[in-house]
């Protein structure tokens, strides 16, 4: 397959002779994603035979022989995984165009117990680690907390005695905000806005760094946006859910992106959040009966509708796991309108789910090797973004994936301009 040029025609095609490390990995990136998008693209669950298994059979074999235990195991660290080539060369190739620099970290001054009050401890950690990353030439004078739920993590950074607004479109958060600030002597402005609203740029001010730790899709790109337009000199975000826009496709941020041949689907944007570290015992065997039954389900519409193709079905309430596995299956096939069914043996049905789902998690541990690389591509594009709006970027990982998976930090600082006196000289 050749590979794509738009991303490097865009590189050559600059103005400027120098081209920032940042742009070269994205390059790097987008000819590595679209070479292998046949083999990152198809998802398993919806496809029963995958177009790469007959390029690559014994990898597929080899997969589709393990056990689902053997798959969980592998889950969070698939390039670890003994199997069979491309699968070693293409976790070698992962790893290392995935690899970003160690962000500068500081000591935080200890905080006083209020600010954790009404705070789980997982993602206490989360802001402390964000806080202790923050690395700015000036101190800011004046935090944004975006999307700030009740103002944790703006409460931590204002706890020296800086300013702090945090806009929150949810009312009662914005109120438990303002009260958990007036506890802690935390001299706060709890403002309810719907950020994605067309007033939300009267709130952001050149004075201002905006600060978002795990915003959504859009939530964060509307941020990038306006606090660009709006002058802001510094920001720190941990974008989250890239798959949370409003568009059917991905719609690029930098030119550098906008140059290339990659087109990105929501569903392919889902791709970089398929790991999961935080999940419990019981939410994780609940998880795995749900897509056992609906794989076991899938095997059953494709026989009543004489239609090989996955059905999309809704999400379901959890009390439908409660039921037997074959009145599950006739309640999804009334709701799906298929034919009705008369006898079947569910028993070996729900053991071909849970087959299924064997087989299902296996295989996808070749598409988890493009996971991280699809997310650093997509956080470049963000930096890349801002380079272009003349910011200072710097992105690293700011904990430990155990802590959560979505560990990247995205620093921006506006570079300071050249002012020219009557002389000419510049100062």
């Amino acid at each position: 397959m050749p590979a794509n040029r738009g991303a490097k025609r865009a590189l050559t095609s600059m103005s400027d002779s120098f081209v920032s490390p940042l742009a070269q990995q994205f390059a790097a990136l987008d000819d590595f994603l679209i070479e292998h998008q046949a083999l990152w693209r198809p998802r398993p669950f919806t496809e029963r035979h995958l177009a790469w298994e007959q390029e690559h059979p014994e990898l597929a074999r080899w997969l589709r022989a393990r056990s689902l235990e053997q798959a969980e195991a592998a889950h969070n660290h698939p390039e670890q995984l003994p199997a069979p080539e491309p699968f070693a060369s293409l976790a070698c190739q992962s790893s290392a165009l995935s690899h970003l620099p160690t962000l500068p970290q500081h000591q935080l001054p200890a905080s006083p117990p209020r600010l954790s009050v009404d705070v789980p401890g997982r993602k206490w950690q989360q802001i402390q680690a964000f806080a202790s990353h923050l690395s700015f030439t000036q101190p800011p004078s004046h935090w944004l907390d975006w999307c700030a739920g009740k103002g944790h993590l703006g409460r931590l950074l204002a706890s020296n005695g800086s300013q702090l607004t945090c806009l929150e479109w949810d009312p009662q958060l914005v109120a438990s905000g303002q009260q958990l600030s007036q506890r802690a002597g935390i001299h706060a402005q709890h403002q309810q806005q719907d950020v994605l609203a067309a007033d939300t740029a009267q709130h952001l001010h050149s004075e201002h760094c905006p600060v978002a730790l795990h915003a959504c899709g859009d939530l964060h790109v509307q941020l990038l946006k306006l606090a660009s337009q709006s002058g802001c000199r510094q920001l720190a975000v941990v974008p989250c859910c890239y798959n949370r826009i409003r568009s059917s496709q991905y719609q690029p941020l930098s030119e550098t992106a906008k140059a290339s041949s990659l087109q990105l689907s929501v569903e392919d944007l889902r791709l970089p959040l398929s790991e999961t570290v935080t999940a419990g015992a019981r939410v994780r065997r609940q998880r795995d009966q749900s897509m056992a039954w609906r794989l076991g389900f899938d095997l059953l519409q494709r026989e009543l509708r004489q239609c090989d193709e996955y059905l999309p079905t809704p999400s379901l309430p959890g009390d439908w796991l409660q039921k037997s596995f074959a009145q599950f299956c006739l309640d999804l096939a009334t709701l799906k309108k298929l034919p009705t069914v008369t006898t079947w043996d569910w028993q070996a049905l729900e053991a071909a789910g849970w087959q299924r789902l064997a087989e299902v998690r296996n295989l996808e541990l070749l598409r988890s090797l493009f996971r991280r690389p699809l997310e650093i591509w997509l956080l470049l594009d963000r930096a890349l973004y801002l380079e272009e709006q003349g910011y200072r970027v710097q992105l690293g990982e700011f904990c430990d994936s155990s802590l959560t998976p979505r560990n990247i930090l995205l620093l921006g600082e506006r570079l300071p301009t050249k002012s020219v006196d009557n002389s000419g000289d510049s100062h």
